[in-house]
């Protein structure tokens, strides 16, 4: 994601500057957002899911069209200028007196966007974007020492005087021009990293370094090229659907938001790097969502929604799946205004499966991106833990891009190389309990030097170790009714009158960093008490999950058998990524529930417009 602006009042730079690269560069999340919420014409975020159950029949609209906004021809036009101005820069590029680079890569993600949205039955967006854009590293040293300063790349403010060169490629195959944006890049690049390398050397100095890691692995060159992908859009035939199926929402007059989205995305990668790699990987995603927003009497903003993803638009759910999921929705919130806001809570509780993998996601996965360990702003939970038991010995974590898909439900999280020319691994991150390694990218870390290929980045951002598709397995797997057998069986042995189980998530967030609290928190949408001496279940509202990782993932007590998906995009330094986590249900010993903030808004005064009593006035 590109940089954004920031709104505060005279004399709260500091703080806000502070609190917002702090936000930013330490607390990952993994969200639902309300729909119409982009940026840079793609996709922000999203989650949702659904257990690996077969696909409904393709979507109503035929996709007969083939929009072509990357013709196939431009590849070897754009790989050859690339080629050629990085020979250029490898032979020539050295500032006298200084050192020549040693490492030079180029980045070109190409975009295109198509977004359909109607909010009440009307088209509120129709709209398509197009655009090249461009990431150049150039690194002085060599691969034990060399110019690359750990940490984020976000810089809020810049130099406001210098001259910062587009990134921004024409999209057009015009090989000067094309060129003449990497030569600007690079030679900026190449007098940064100049400077970075001396300020290195300088601290190392004043400063102790203890890790004996080097700077860059090396890894072996890749030749690749995807075949070309086309987008299937039926822009005519999606306004129809979206008019048609947010036109639902109208029925329920105390909604705030009703809106459907359809959208459409294709993502060419181009890189090539001084050692010899030359990769084109082409990625596409369709999304079809829909997102509901009503108050409860107490002021309380309740939501529900779905967001499907597919990178092939005939296994989305077609058109009367939709819309029994919007009634669906719907029952729930009329439900959730009635529900009783739920008091803080400590005790057993079932994670659905798309909750257990936000959990994991949250807990697990981001404490074993390689840069965090060793990062000293971060919290390090893991560091110099490989061979040390984290979990319980029942459960195995590995992060596999190369899956595509569970059952017939695709998986967001797949790619077949990562942002830095690697090929995607099936990691095993812990076996039995055991912590095993790892995610990494280019940048070493003690006890993995070489890339598994997660250096992952949204746009032109620096790639860092990201996770793609996050699986959990149980060795100890029972049925789900015993497994709420149990549920009520541990909430008696603790003495509590009831315990949880958690059906829907929107998504959650964690602070990795040492500055503030090591925790992580969830979102539920959906909550039920299961009363511990009927097993009655009752709907609440207005809780949050929280806890420490640490604490938390030594509470599992058994899981189901079947296993569930979570889909979304996963937002960090590198910017927003598509990633899935697939797990099972499992029953917690312990989970900590608080207080949601409340918002105390009064619903509007009049009703809306189109409900027959504001027709007759």
């Amino acid at each position: 994601m590109e940089t954004g602006g920031a709104s505060w009042r005279p004399g709260e730079v500091g703080r806000h500057v502070y609190n917002r690269v702090q936000a930013r560069k330490k607390s990952p999340v993994l969200l639902r957002p309300l729909l119409g919420v982009a940026v840079a014409g793609s996709l922000l975020m999203g989650a949702g899911g659904a257990s690996a159950a077969p696909a409904p029949a393709p979507a109503s609209p035929a996709a007969s069209a083939a929009e072509r906004p990357m013709d196939p021809q431009e590849r070897a036009i754009i790989l050859d200028a690339m080629k050629a101005e990085l020979a250029r820069s490898q032979s020539e590029m050295k500032l006298e007196d200084y050192e020549a680079p040693y490492f030079i890569a180029y980045r070109i993600v190409d975009g295109y966007n198509v977004r359909v949205q109607a909010r009440f039955g009307a088209l509120v967006e129709d709209e398509h974007e197009r655009r090249r854009r461009v990431a150049v590293d150039v690194r002085v040293g060599d691969y034990d020492f060399d110019s690359h300063l750990r940490g984020s790349d976000f810089d809020l403010f810049g130099d406001p005087v210098s001259f910062e060169p587009t990134k921004d490629a024409p999209i057009e195959a015009d090989p000067a021009i094309l060129r003449a944006t990497l030569w600007l890049l690079t030679d900026t690049a190449y007098k940064e990293a100049l400077s970075n390398f001396l300020k290195k050397r300088a601290q190392k100095v004043r400063e102790v370094d203890d890790k004996k890691v080097g700077s860059l692995s090396r890894e072996a060159p890749i030749q690749h090229q995807d075949p070309p992908i086309e987008l299937k859009v039926d822009r005519p035939a999606w306004r129809d659907l979206v008019k048609r199926l947010s036109a639902k929402f109208k029925g329920d007059p105390k909604l705030l938001e009703g809106a459907v989205r359809v959208e459409a995305t294709l993502w060419r990668v181009y890189l090539v790097n001084s050692e010899g790699t030359a990769l084109v990987k082409d990625m596409r995603l369709y999304t079809l969502a829909f997102d509901a927003l009503t108050r409860a009497e107490d002021g309380m903003l309740l939501e529900q929604g779905r967001t499907h993803y597919s990178r092939d638009w005939r296994t989305l759910p077609d058109e009367a799946t939709v819309a029994g999921q919007i009634d669906e929705a719907l029952a729930n919130l009329e439900a959730l205004r009635n529900a009783p806001v739920a008091d803080p809570y400590t005790g057993p509780a079932i994670l659905e499966p798309q909750a257990t993998g936000v959990f994991f996601h949250e807990t697990l996965g981001h404490r074993l991106e390689g840069e965090r360990q060793s990062d000293e702003e971060e919290g390090r939970t893991f560091e110099g833990q490989i061979g040390t038991r984290i979990l319980p010995t029942f459960i195995t974590v590995r992060d596999d891009p190369t899956v595509q898909a569970i059952g017939s439900l695709q998986l967001n999280g797949h790619y077949t190389h990562d942002d830095q020319g690697v090929a995607a691994e099936d990691v095993v991150l812990v076996e039995d309990g055991v912590l095993k390694t790892f995610l990494t990218s280019r940048t070493p870390v003690e006890g993995a030097p070489k890339s598994n290929g997660h250096g992952r980045a949204q746009g032109t951002r620096r790639p860092m170790a990201r996770m793609g598709n996050l699986i959990v397995e149980s060795s100890k797997q029972i049925s789900r009714k015993k497994l709420t057998q149990a549920l009520i069986s541990e909430a008696r042995k603790q003495k509590k009158p009831y315990g949880l189980v958690i059906r829907d998530i929107t998504g959650g967030s964690t602070n990795t960093s040492n500055y503030g609290y090591q925790a992580f928190k969830g979102s539920p949408r959906l909550v039920y008490r299961v009363d511990a001496k009927t097993g009655e279940e009752t709907l609440v509202r207005g809780v949050e999950m929280v806890g420490t990782p640490l604490t938390a993932m030594n509470k599992i007590l058994a899981a189901s058998a079947e296993v569930g998906v979570f889909n979304g995009f996963c937002g960090a330094e590198s910017g927003y990524v598509p990633v899935s986590a697939v797990a099972p249900a499992m029953l917690f010993a312990e989970i900590e529930l608080q207080r949601t903030q409340k918002d105390k808004g009064r619903a509007p005064i009049l009703p809306p417009p189109w409900t027959p009593k504001s027709v007759t006035q």
